[in-house]
């Protein structure tokens, strides 16, 4: 496990900001600084390479890339954005991805659902009503991300089901715990199941729509305290 400990740090650095594009890592160093073998370090380096955030060339060594390299689609990538400065931007395009998306894979969902999803769709609007009472918000976070997977999965669109688990987690994210989800959008929930039950993909599609619409304006920033801000990076050799 100590390589997912190496990674996370580098993950959260390279994202925040704290380890520039263009930095350079000594394998040796590192080892040196996190108290691990070279081997540790490698492996780290080595999915955070097929992250896209690091790169590895012969006489350059170990370099941090640019933010254009990094897999926008990774849920580390994603939960790193959201707990740093720049959440809120984050927030924003992921908001921007869903508008989208969604309308459309309710819409399809209309007609392709199963039992099973109409009845989870259902199963996790109950579920934000009853956290919503009780001002639990992560419950109301957990179920709200519950609804979004089975929607974009109830499409049948392998593309779209492919960005279930990316938005899934997102949504259950301190960041958007804290500012997408108002209670008031659980009706608009209840509407786009009940569409997708009755096979309604109009009334699906423009439901979904309107939740996007409904969320309140995101901040310019948005930065929650991360774990270990402020701590001495690793320094290339």
């Amino acid at each position: 496990m100590l390589h997912h400990t190496v990674i996370d740090r580098w993950g959260t650095d390279i994202v925040s900001g704290v380890l520039p594009t263009g930095h350079r890592i000594g394998t040796d160093d590192a080892a040196t600084h996190f108290g691990v073998s070279r081997t540790v370090v490698r492996e780290a380096v080595r999915v955070l390479e097929s992250m896209g955030l690091l790169s590895v060339r012969q006489r350059l060594g170990i370099t941090v890339t640019a933010p254009a390299r990094w897999n926008p689609f990774d849920p580390n990538i994603c939960r790193w954005q959201l707990e740093g400065p720049a959440a809120a931007s984050h927030l924003r395009h992921l908001t921007e991805l869903r508008t989208a998306n969604e309308p459309f894979a309710a819409e399809r969902a209309a007609s392709s659902a199963t039992t099973e999803q109409i009845q989870a769709l259902e199963t996790a609007v109950v579920g934000m009503s009853t956290s919503s009472r009780s001002d639990d918000k992560v419950g109301y976070a957990g179920h709200d991300a519950d609804f979004h997977r089975t929607l974009l999965a109830a499409s049948d669109n392998p593309l779209l089901i492919g960005l279930a688990g990316l938005i899934g987690h997102a949504l259950q994210r301190p960041a958007a715990v804290e500012i997408l989800c108002p209670p008031e959008l659980i009706g608009l929930h209840g509407a786009v199941a009940a569409a997708i039950r009755s096979g309604d993909a109009v009334a699906g599609e423009r439901a979904a729509r309107a939740i996007l619409g409904a969320h309140p304006p995101l901040p310019e920033t948005h930065q929650l305290p991360v774990s270990g801000q402020g701590r001495t990076v690793t320094a290339s050799a």
